[in-house]
């Protein structure tokens, strides 16, 4: 058969996933009159919700007798792994250039990826139809970029497509005016441009585990190119590792890709794209060949965790009010089932304790497992993230990351104060009439807790992006920790409007009337830099004296929403977030408001102790 493997890249939320759509609609992979959603392949509800793909996404669609291997790819900096990985599992490639914002960071870093491995790109300028949209400004720019990387000279003249990828319309031609229904020109680019897979059918099997899925009844399903020869079910193979060990064992399913379905087949030939389970731990990287003939591909580069969390079971005295997966053992249990699936994640059982240290890429990355554990029904706690300190020629070294912001003209000041706190170096300030874009070095540490602030210092108009740099000595101030103190609950029970009109004199909510509270748990923030214990449940005294006010009845101010990025990124060291199905709650580690302060006097006097020497 004919095949052309394809990736789709580009910064996050140019529109990867809904071209996919589109090209599911155009090559007529569904029924004419069945239902299409929008992003299909983004099938797990928090990727729905919030625009983003999480994990690599297989598919395929034919078109004029041509099978199109798809891989749709994540866009955010934490899941740019994936990418990497998947250029080893292809020929050609989309690069996807939003028609009005242009080339972001993001952009630049899977292209570089793409020209590294000699992929061929065709560019697609997506939201044509935009208000403002220049693809003529956009296609420069991407130019430049292909320049600007070293792009060999046969890539410089790239082949381009214009297209709304929402409309489902695409063109040749820059002007909206010739858009029309439907992506053939695009499918017509691919096969044209895109070269065949180079593959060897007479030759004994060999294949590379890119990308790895998870089955409960078959365990892990790796995912990758057949370089040489072919593949049935009941194959006997030999697994060749990164460390030269083997294993042997025998082809239990395999599995090809179409619309947004996983089929299983007998058999996959020389060049397609196919899952292969059989080996319950197979990794990624790890080459599959016929036993009579071991020839190991080069191994793949799997990027390593750059934040980690401590997760704990629930400890609160709302343990196992909400949720009903809370003990220690179902926790591990689903966090080495994510692991199966997600090579970038890893987690280790602290000694004693029912907590676990969880590694990840980035905030999203973790908070999206986090959100996924509460919606399956787990309760747990967490800390807040910390960045991993290596050891690099001897030197303790932390991440930094490329920074860049564009903000409207009247915040530049109050950002570049803000960044400069926290340890970041301005390398470009462009002034672009009424926004400026400023692009930083940060370590990654300064990120946390300013992701969510970025939003509220320029109300909402600001645009953020940041992707992994390097490691670098340790920057030695301390960053990331919250400098103003929070309101803490010394009862337990539901907080009253009569408590809580007083309690807001001292600071903002984030909590209101009938939320049930408990000694420790942060009920809000204190205007002031020190931690203020107060009392949010006491009931207005009942007296026989009737008031002149009595009619008067309480207003108070609506309470600040925190969502769960926003509590993560609000914490400190001292303290915790209690995740359940139903409610997010933060908390100081230790609840006695005694111990508590006691503990909080100790670590002061050892503190000036420090500092006096």
């Amino acid at each position: 058969m004919n095949i052309r493997n394809v990736a789709i890249i580009a910064h996050v939320d140019h529109g990867k996933t809904t071209l996919v759509n589109s090209l599911f609609t155009s090559s007529h992979t569904f029924r004419d009159n069945e239902q299409v959603k929008d992003r299909m392949l983004d099938s797990n509800p928090i990727e729905a919700e919030r625009g983003i793909t999480i994990l690599a996404k297989t598919t395929s669609v034919l078109y004029k007798d041509c099978k199109v291997n798809i891989v749709d790819t994540p866009g955010h900096a934490d899941f740019g792994g994936e990418v990497e990985r998947i250029m080893h599992m292809v020929d050609g490639c989309l690069l996807v250039v939003d028609a009005y914002e242009g080339t972001m960071p993001q952009t630049r870093f899977v292209l570089k990826n793409a020209l590294e491995n000699h992929i061929k790109p065709i560019v697609v300028i997506n939201k044509i139809d935009r208000p403002h949209a220049d693809a003529q400004k956009a296609i420069d720019e991407v130019l430049d970029l292909f320049i600007e990387l070293g792009a060999p000279d046969e890539f410089l003249d790239f082949p381009v497509c214009f297209v709304s990828a929402l409309n489902g319309t695409s063109s040749l031609d820059p002007d909206p005016a010739t858009q029309k229904p439907g992506m053939d020109p695009l499918l017509d680019l691919i096969i044209k441009h895109i070269p065949e897979p180079v593959c060897e059918p007479s030759k004994p099997f060999q294949w590379q585990s890119a990308l790895l899925d998870y089955n409960d009844f078959v365990g892990r399903i790796g995912i990758g190119t057949v370089r040489r020869g072919s593949i049935h079910v009941g194959d006997s193979v030999t697994d060749v590792r990164k460390d030269g060990t083997t294993t042997n064992f025998k082809v239990m399913k395999l599995y090809t890709f179409h619309g947004m379905s996983r089929d299983e087949v007998d058999s996959v030939q020389s060049g397609d794209i196919c899952g292969i389970a059989g080996l319950p731990d197979i990794g990624v990287s790890d080459t599959i060949c016929a036993p009579s003939a071991l020839d190991p591909l080069p191994a793949l580069r799997v990027d390593e965790p750059t934040l980690q969390m401590e997760f704990g079971t629930n400890s609160s005295p709302m343990r196992g009010q909400d949720g009903k997966k809370v003990t220690a053992r179902v926790i591990e249990e689903r966090l080495y089932q994510e692991t199966q699936r997600d090579v970038s994640l890893r987690f280790s059982r602290v000694p004693n304790k029912e907590s676990w240290i969880v590694s990840g890429r980035g905030e999203l990355h973790l908070g999206v497992l986090i959100e996924n554990l509460r919606r399956e029904g787990y309760e747990l706690e967490v800390a807040k993230p910390t960045v991993i300190i290596k050891e690099i020629d001897g030197k303790k070294c932390e991440p930094y990351e490329d920074l860049q912001i564009d903000v409207p003209n009247e915040f530049v000041g109050d950002m570049m104060t803000s960044l400069g706190e926290r340890g970041a170096t301005l390398t470009t300030m462009d002034d672009n009439g009424t926004t400026t874009r400023l692009i930083y070095v940060i370590p990654s540490r300064g990120l946390i807790g300013f992701v969510s602030n970025f939003l509220t210092m320029t109300k909402g108009y600001g645009i953020i992006n940041h992707t992994f740099k390097e490691y670098r000595p340790v920057y030695n101030h301390d960053l990331g920790e919250r400098n103003i103190g929070v309101l803490v609950s010394t009862d337990k029970g539901p907080a009253t409007s009569y408590a809580l009109e007083k309690v807001e004199e001292h600071g903002t909510m984030f909590i209101g009337p009938g939320t049930v509270c408990y000694e420790g748990m942060i009920i809000g923030e204190h205007r002031y830099p020190s931690d203020l214990a107060v009392n949010c449940t006491q009931a207005k005294p009942m007296t026989n004296v009737r008031s002149s006010t009595r009619e008067l009845t309480i207003v108070l101010k609506a309470p600040r929403k925190m969502s769960l990025e926003a509590c993560l990124d609000y914490i400190n060291p001292d303290e915790l977030v209690e995740i359940t199905p139903h409610s997010i709650r933060m908390r100081k580690r230790i609840l006695s408001t005694p111990d508590r302060k006691k503990f909080d006097a100790h670590q002061k006097a050892l503190k000036e102790a420090m500092e006096n020497k």
